[in-house]
């Protein structure tokens, strides 16, 4: 088995693998992504219902101490069993009474009055305390209520009111969520203490996995609500969503195993016929003249080669040299192309420099063993004194540049020419031109079929000519049909054509009888067609590699 067969198998035991990870993978991505919104979305319904219940209480606050009003101003003991009714008749309320001047005078909770509202609460109050002004703290001094909401209202006479509401109810709402759902929940009123669960401890959690929480703050009151799924809950989303798309998962990726070994199998079956086409001889190479415009005549010869099979049926060159390509085959393939035109001229009868035009891959040119071959097809050839033309597409020099320069003038100081194939249908920089050592410009048929009329222009082939003379370079136009194409062309300085009006491909055969008839007969513009017809057998479209 050869090296490059056995790169093919690792390559394609490699495509099966990942054919079969890639589902997986995928839905864990998916899965992921889809966890962190679902749990965030938990996340904010459980906040919002926590700011619902905080919000209810605060307003609940505002509205008892409005009730208190009336109360302001009058003696304690008048008003203390007041107090102390309209404490036990609202929700939550531990303690309300009156205030003056940041200080308590009377209550429904403490037995002292003239207490500091500060030494109450444990903080120190604001310079000025706006009119309206709420905080939670962790405890009250001297009050069993831990943690505590506190409501102050100081009207501009110095008079007011509080409240202290117990935020046990909030507490026992964080505690459920936390047990339910696993939910760290908060809460904070103005810049008081953070109102949290009595078990606080949150589980460390990595980095990838941490960052699900969520923070909402009410647009009626200083209320911010904060919430944090820790890495438990995300993972159990995850494994939930993951499970239930398993299934499909399994079957996506037996699906794409199947068409992975589908794709191989082709592949490997594609380069079997290669292998079995070349062994058993199904390529043959055809030959069609290039005609110099200067001798009028017959100078030279691509060889293009074709595939017939055994069943009889033709190859499309664009499809198989293509395959050849993708499947690491061009250089073996090529390789038969050498030989078998090495056993075809065996048998010509040629005047010597008679141009050889071989196509040459990009892979086979950056081959280590391209020169070593060429040279050994040079010598084996050498009795015809050829002028051999490497023929090559623009992307082979647009590959390994600097590299591949060198090896092209190291033959061409061996006698090798290079021609450039194709010109202007790939992406070549205009630089390449300069940088390579080039010594045929080939023109594509496409530009030479703007050819209509003589005297319509065509600026893009007149440029690609211009440029072409202008760096020394012999130009081959490909494709030319009719006799105004060759008037002009010729008219244009360009030195051969190729196409069907002077001859079309033929196969080794038939070109020995066309060379014995037609080769050294002179062909003009005023011939209204080719020399011969194709010969027999089904031809196929021009091949632009080997």
């Amino acid at each position: 088995m050869s090296p490059q067969h056995k790169r093919a198998q690792q390559r394609g035991r490699w495509l099966i693998l990942c054919a079969g990870v890639f589902p997986l993978l995928l839905v864990l991505l998916f899965t992921f992504v889809e966890s962190r919104q679902i749990v965030q979305r938990d996340l904010q319904s459980t906040a919002n219902l926590a700011l619902d219940q905080a919000e209810s209480i605060t307003t609940r606050a505002w509205s008892l101490l409005e009730t208190l009003q009336p109360l302001q101003g009058k003696l304690c003991e008048d008003i203390r069993d007041d107090l102390q009714r309209l404490s036990a008749q609202f929700a939550y309320f531990r303690a309300i009474g009156l205030t003056y001047d940041k200080s308590i005078y009377c209550s429904s909770l403490f037995a002292h009055n003239d207490l500091e509202i500060s030494d109450v609460i444990m903080m120190p109050l604001p310079a000025k305390l706006p009119p309206a002004w709420s905080l939670s703290v962790d405890q009250i001094k001297d009050a069993d209520i831990s943690p505590t909401l506190i409501f102050i209202r100081t009207p501009d006479d110095g008079w007011g009111a509080f409240g202290l509401v117990d935020a046990q109810y909030l507490v026992t709402l964080m505690n459920a969520v936390n047990k339910l759902r696993g939910f760290h929940l908060n809460i904070r009123v103005g810049d008081g203490d953070l109102i949290h669960p009595s078990a606080t401890s949150v589980p460390p959690q990595p980095e990838w996995l941490s960052g699900v929480e969520y923070h909402i703050t009410s647009e009626r009151f200083p209320i911010v609500v904060s919430i944090t799924a820790p890495a438990t809950e995300m993972g159990k989303a995850w494994q939930f969503a993951f499970l239930t798309l398993l299934p499909l998962t399994l079957v996506l990726s037996a699906l794409f195993i199947l068409a992975a070994l589908y794709w191989q199998k082709r592949k490997l079956s594609f380069q079997d016929e290669l292998r079995r086409g070349i062994t058993n001889n199904e390529f043959s190479v055809y030959y069609q003249p290039v005609y110099g415009t200067e001798a009028q005549r017959c100078t030279g010869a691509e060889a293009l080669l074709r595939w017939r099979r055994a069943d009889g049926q033709w190859i499309r060159p664009d499809v198989f040299i293509a395959a050849a390509e993708a499947e690491n085959m061009i250089i073996p393939l090529t390789r038969h192309l050498l030989k078998m035109v090495e056993e075809d001229v065996a048998s010509w009868h040629i005047e010597p420099n008679f141009h050889l035009g071989l196509n040459v891959s990009a892979e086979h040119l950056q081959d280590s063993e391209f020169i070593a071959d060429i040279r050994q097809f040079a010598a084996n050839v050498a009795a015809h004194r050829f002028l051999i033309t490497l023929e090559l597409t623009e992307r082979s020099l647009i590959s390994e540049g600097p590299e591949v320069a060198q090896r092209l003038q190291q033959l061409r100081q061996e006698g090798i020419h290079v021609a450039i194939d194709d010109f202007g249908t790939g992406h070549c920089s205009l630089s390449y031109l300069q940088s390579f050592p080039l010594d045929y410009l080939k023109i594509d048929q496409g530009f030479v079929r703007t050819i209509s009329s003589q005297e319509e222009e065509t600026p893009i082939l007149d440029t690609i000519i211009s440029l072409a003379h202008r760096l020394n370079l012999k130009i081959v136009a490909e494709g030319v049909e009719t006799s105004r194409q060759l008037h002009y062309l010729t008219q244009h300085g360009v030195g051969y054509i190729q196409g069907f009006l002077y001859a079309k491909p033929m196969d080794n055969e038939n070109f020995a009888v066309w060379q014995h008839y037609h080769a050294k007969r002179k062909f003009t513009p005023d011939d209204a067609h080719a020399l011969t017809d194709f010969p027999e057998g089904k031809e196929t479209p021009k091949s632009t590699s080997a």
